[in-house]
């Protein structure tokens, strides 16, 4: 009688997580495909081959770029053998890969395994070297990506960026917040740009123990910012039963150096935010839930959605309109298990009237794969727009 009652158990608790699995599969689109829609004028960056997660414009049309190396969330790399249920692999200096989805390694499928942060089981374009900044001048006829030095004593070989805002002081001097992911923790570092030189000045480094798992940044004053956080848990299997759960337990916090606090929760995973022109609203794309939530900057802090068909990586703002530009991703499940015959896909909204009960959403760019894979981020300047993605290529085109 005692086996029979486990079987029964055993039997509802894999038709649970059956269920929930496909839930989460309809959540994230697993089964969409996107019809194309592309600007005519588009070429991609030569210099940015291996991803361009998020850019930040200035007024004067210098763009800063964020090619990083992140750790996927579901790979470990540990001294150690795999625990049990985890996918092993060696790595040359003796050390054990530890994913969660058994992936095909294999030279025709792109696929190369490092001890570091690159993202398992997709193309790694890159080399295996830290993250860099690169900057675009979009006022040039064919403008080109350079990659910043950066001096003032930072480590580069931990640099890993992310999520990128640009502040400009009182008296115009630029600088750039940057989330670093060095060691899988969360800092913001801050630098001073170089306009002559072309270069970053390393002034310092954030850190506090409810900036974890941070994905995105906007600033609006010196050391005061929100900050986005994508996963509650850090741990890679409980992140994995946290989106197939659908756990709401990510949030938006602000820091300052006299303060910081929890400003809104109740997020699957909150990602890109931004702020409008006037920055009386914010602007906070979530992820899992396909919706971007906008928010007053008041102390009660209401929130009004704006549901979506895709999943919302990282916003901006269109400064001459106060338009949001959304980079998505159509299809999140061909992130998880890459196939060069079936790309990710790419997509591009633009949200206007933003504040209105009716929202108009357009689809800027839209392609299946073919030419950009796993866009984040698009941002524009005088009638030109630069689509950047989390692995891939960058695209460069004219409205």
């Amino acid at each position: 009688m005692g086996k029979l009652v486990a079987l029964v158990l055993l039997g509802v608790g894999l038709s649970l997580v059956g269920e929930m699995f496909l839930a989460f599969r309809e959540r994230v689109n697993a089964s969409r495909e996107v019809e194309p829609v592309e600007p005519e004028n588009c070429h991609l960056i030569e210099e940015l081959e291996s991803g361009s997660e998020d850019i930040d414009i200035l007024p004067s049309g210098l763009a800063f770029i964020s090619s990083l190396q992140v750790c996927w969330s579901l790979l470990e790399v540990h001294s150690r053998p795999c625990l049990p249920g985890y996918h092993q692999w060696r790595l040359q200096n003796g050390k054990y890969c530890c994913l969660i989805f058994l992936l095909e390694a294999s030279s025709q499928r792109g696929i190369r395994l490092y001890e570091g942060l690159k993202y398992p089981g997709m193309p790694n374009f890159a080399p295996d070297e830290p993250g860099k900044i690169f900057l675009m001048d979009l006022n040039e006829q064919n403008p080109r990506a350079q990659a910043l030095e950066i001096s003032g004593g930072f480590d580069k070989e931990l640099f890993n960026p992310h999520g990128i805002s640009i502040f400009i002081d009182k008296d115009n001097t630029v600088y750039l917040y940057v989330v670093n992911h060095p060691h899988m923790k969360s800092t913001v570092e801050i630098f001073k740009f170089e306009e002559q030189q072309r270069s970053l000045v390393y002034l310092k480094t954030i850190k506090h123990e409810l900036l974890k798992s941070v994905n995105d940044i906007v600033v609006l004053g010196p050391e005061q910012f929100y900050a986005t956080r994508d996963h509650y848990f850090t741990n890679s299997l409980l992140s994995f039963f946290e989106m197939i759960l659908d756990l709401r337990w990510t949030y938006v916090l602000f820091y300052s150096p006299r303060e910081v606090k929890v400003v809104a929760k109740g997020f699957c995973s909150a990602n890109g935010i931004t702020v409008s022109a006037d920055q009386k609203y914010v602007y906070v794309a979530d992820v899992a839930a396909k919706n971007i939530h906008i928010m007053e900057k008041h102390d009660n802090w209401d929130l009004t959605q704006l549901k979506l068909g895709t999943l919302v990586d990282n916003l901006t703002v269109d400064p001459a309109t106060g338009d949001i530009l959304a980079g998505c991703h159509p299809n999140p499940m061909k992130l998880l298990n890459y196939n060069p015959e079936d790309p990710p896909g790419s997509e591009v909204l633009r949200i206007q009237n933003v504040l209105s009960e009716k929202p108009r959403v357009s689809t800027v760019y839209a392609n299946n794969g073919s030419v950009l894979q796993g866009t984040s981020v698009a941002s524009v300047y005088h009638g030109k727009i630069l689509i950047g993605t989390v692995f891939h290529k960058t695209l460069y085109c004219e409205l």
